[in-house]
């Protein structure tokens, strides 16, 4: 393949991994990915079946063509050359794409943002549902979100480190020199009715509660109260709906935050469990080696991890 993708034409497919395995592909159901620095399979933009959310910040360079998101109740259209930015946990879906519209997407650990004091007022739009969009855009952004996509497709650990860095720096720019949310013009849009909105939308408040404040010391009670339902309620709402109890979300959300910070950053683990939100070094350390069957410290020295 070119590295322009010029012979790339692959079917859309939901890259996202469901956190549930019984869940089926055609519920519109909360979707978890690893939190990890990872780009899209494909530089085709297809139109997706049905919204979808996942726990990474979603970056976009549309390369040629335009497209067209339902985000969250509103149209947005990127078009040639724009650059955005949103936090997957934000319902979304491609409704429109002209044949051959291409862009480069990447997936970034919400950690490459909790970790950049200096852009708090970007930081806090995006992780209030906004559509950041770059107000410039320069000629070498294309060769670079090129470049990274191939770096991360060769899945060498040194490369990944590098364009981890390189994106980190490209945003940083993007704060400094200017940004809007796409919001703020998008006429709105009626839901599709096969979204649930009646039942999805305290699922969503629940789950953006959880991303915001997971790494504080939370509990299922305040997650329900967020969404204004019976703690009861809200628990068997989002277990039906996501596939996981309110408190295995947490931990999860906990877990997505430390595996990052394990591979982009040399803090202890000790102050990583505490910093994830984690009472003790004891319950951090068994979440972990559950979920990744390896201990934090294997995981750090291990294939994944930067400090090897």
């Amino acid at each position: 393949m070119a590295r322009d993708g010029s012979t790339e034409i692959l079917p859309w497919e939901d890259e996202s991994v469901p956190v549930h395995e019984d869940i089926g592909r055609d519920h519109p159901m909360v979707i978890f990915g690893d939190n990890r620095l990872c780009a899209g399979k494909s530089l085709i933009v297809h139109r997706m079946p049905r919204p979808h959310m996942h726990s990474q910040v979603e970056m976009n360079l549309v390369l040629d063509g335009e497209m067209t998101y339902w985000f969250d109740g509103r149209i947005i259209k990127l078009a040639t050359g724009s650059l955005a930015l949103f936090w997957g946990m934000v319902p979304h879906q491609v409704i429109e794409a002209p044949t051959q519209t291409r862009f480069v997407c990447f997936y970034a650990p919400v950690s490459m943002f909790l970790g950049l004091p200096t852009m708090s007022r970007l930081r806090e739009a995006l992780f209030h549902g906004a559509v950041i969009a770059a107000e410039r855009v320069h000629s070498y952004d294309r060769e670079h979100f090129l470049r990274w996509r191939e770096d991360l497709e060769h899945a060498d650990d040194r490369l990944i480190d590098l364009v981890r860095d390189e994106v980190t720096t490209r945003v940083r720019r993007l704060e400094i020199e200017g940004w809007r949310d796409m919001r703020e013009a998008a006429p709105s849009a009626p839901l599709d009715a096969s979204y649930d909105a009646e039942r999805m939308v305290p699922v969503e408040i629940m789950s953006r509660f959880i991303g915001e404040n997971g790494r504080k010391d939370i509990s299922v009670d305040d997650v329900a109260r967020a969404s204004g339902l019976h703690p009861n309620y809200a628990m068997q709402l989002f277990k039906r709906a996501v596939g996981m109890s309110l408190k295995q979300a947490i931990t999860r959300h906990r877990l997505d935050a430390a595996q990052s910070m394990l591979i982009a950053t040399d803090k202890a683990i000790s102050s990583i469990a505490f910093d994830c939100g984690f009472g003790s070094i004891s319950s951090f350390y068994e979440a972990f080696e559950k979920r990744f069957s390896a201990s934090p410290a294997q995981f750090r020295r291990g294939p994944a991890g930067r400090f090897a």
